[in-house]
């Protein structure tokens, strides 16, 4: 009964700090980003996530030109990862965040907002995705 007790005594300060528990509800401000063709004519985007936020969290691109997303997260301890699911459109990955940069490469093939999000969840709270930590690849002609 004691192990129980401290459990769940755990379980709400965990719901209690900051990158753990509700943050009320509120969205992340929009922070857009266009990006431009390199000499090489790769198009690079350096995104950061952190607690329930990505920055930039609209990225738009151009179609049929190869993307380089450099990914990495702010946090150390609390892991995300980015999600976007549209094989249809060239872009079908999920690669955890780390410290270090990841990169991930891709070519959209199609025009259209295409949803990115974090899917991690603890125990029975809000995932990241509800939290806030989403945002969309737009692309365009």
């Amino acid at each position: 009964m004691k192990r129980i007790a401290a459990f769940a005594m755990a379980l709400f300060v965990l719901a209690s700090l900051p990158a753990f528990g509700d943050q009320g509800g509120d969205k992340p401000p929009q922070i857009e980003y266009r990006a431009t063709v390199d000499a090489d004519g790769v198009q690079r985007v350096e995104i950061v996530g952190g607690d329930y936020f990505f920055r930039p969290n609209l990225i738009i691109v151009r179609v049929n030109v190869p993307v380089e997303l450099k990914v990495r997260k702010e946090t150390v301890l609390v892991p995300h990862d980015l999600i976007v699911k549209a094989p249809e459109a060239g872009m079908d990955f999920k690669v955890a965040l780390e410290r270090e940069p990841t990169v991930v490469r891709f070519t959209p093939t199609r025009v259209g907002r295409y949803p990115m999000y974090c899917d991690k969840k603890l125990l029975f709270f809000a995932s990241h995705r509800e939290k806030g930590m989403e945002g969309t690849i737009e692309v365009v002609e």
